[in-house]
């Protein structure tokens, strides 16, 4: 692949087209706002996001998405997870049937509960070129060139590795791996237990704290893979395990800020009002929560963060109703023992 749209130029965007760029591929980044199309074509930086990186001269800002389209062999999408839908809708047009497209958001679709390479499906068709990528990828760091990982999840295997290829720098490891729907998952509730580990976080409480919140976390994330028929080994990997690491003990974290924000008695709308920023984990208790209802599986600190942003409930109600559950065997909801 030599030429690339990148469709969406926030931090993540920035980041990618950087890596991208850098390996010589022709990018044409796409950007909602003119004024950051013109700050990085002028100045080579982006004037609000990732400020710091030096955006290569291969990559070309525009606020046309027909031109960023125009000649394009692969798409990256790094929208925010609730407007996938919108975004891909207006790329439909002028994109070929044929045209492979990853998704780099972590999210499950409000309402249809869709996960974002099925919301993609769903409007573009030809799932066979669809993939997503998730692993422990904050954005501040790879585009720094600091060493990190990540996971390429697609349904059909020449995608996944054409796509694997694409983003792979010896500071950029890229794996594959066949469990899109596990892959997904990942992404969309490790984000929501992250909100949670921030909130111990703001209400003072220490490393047994989080290291619990992150264990449990990990279970009621693999109850629902299970349940969804993902693969168990996926929530050990990168998508899994070192996406939930990283996201609930990084200051990088927009999910972990967020829940140590209200920990320290703050509101959601509070939050989006000083930073402008998404964490999406605000977003994805409510489908998660949905989802995991949906299939029957319990999902208790998802339950507790979407009670604390959305329905008025203290922290130390929320804590009191997971200090206060029933004991229970480790592994149940995982298929490995009796429930």
């Amino acid at each position: 692949m030599t030429r690339v749209a990148v469709i969406g130029a926030g931090s993540w965007g920035t980041s990618v087209s950087w890596l991208l760029g850098g390996k010589g591929v022709e990018v044409a980044l796409w950007c909602r706002e003119t004024e950051i199309a013109d700050g990085i074509n002028a100045t080579r930086h982006n004037p609000f996001y990732m400020r710091d990186v030096v955006v290569p001269s291969s990559v070309i800002a525009t606020p046309d998405i027909e031109f960023a389209l125009r000649g394009a062999e692969a798409v990256v999408m790094v929208t925010p997870s609730v407007g996938v839908r919108e975004t891909a809708a207006s790329m439909g047009p002028y994109l070929d049937a044929g045209t492979p497209v990853i998704i780099l958001s972590k999210g499950v679709e409000n309402g249809s509960l869709l996960l974002m390479t099925e919301v993609l499906e769903d409007v573009l068709g030809n799932r066979s070129r669809i993939a997503g990528l998730s692993g422990p990828n904050h954005a501040e760091e790879v585009g720094r060139g600091v060493p990190s990982a990540t996971v390429v999840a697609a349904y059909d295997d020449a995608i996944g590795r054409s796509f694997q290829d694409l983003f792979m720098t010896r500071a950029f490891r890229v794996y594959t791996n066949p469990d899109v729907v596990g892959v997904e998952l990942c992404g969309a509730s490790k984000n929501v237990i992250a909100v949670g580990a921030g909130m111990s976080d703001g209400v003072g409480y220490g490393d047994n704290t989080k290291a619990t919140l992150m264990t449990r976390g990990l279970a009621e994330m693999s109850r629902l893979g299970h349940a969804m028929g993902a693969n168990p080994l996926t929530y050990m990997g990168l998508a899994g395990v070192g996406d939930l690491i990283a996201t609930c003990t990084s200051l990088n974290s927009r999910n972990r800020a967020l829940g140590e924000f209200v920990g320290r008695g703050g509101t959601l709308d509070g939050w989006r009002a000083q930073t402008n920023m998404v964490a999406e984990g605000a977003y994805a208790c409510i489908a998660v929560e949905e989802l995991g209802a949906r299939k029957g599986v319990e999902l208790p600190i998802t339950r507790q963060v979407r009670a604390v942003l959305y329905e008025g409930v203290p922290v130390s109600v929320g804590e009191d109703a997971l200090l206060g559950r029933a004991a229970r065997d480790e592994l149940h909801g995982l298929g490995l023992v009796d429930d």
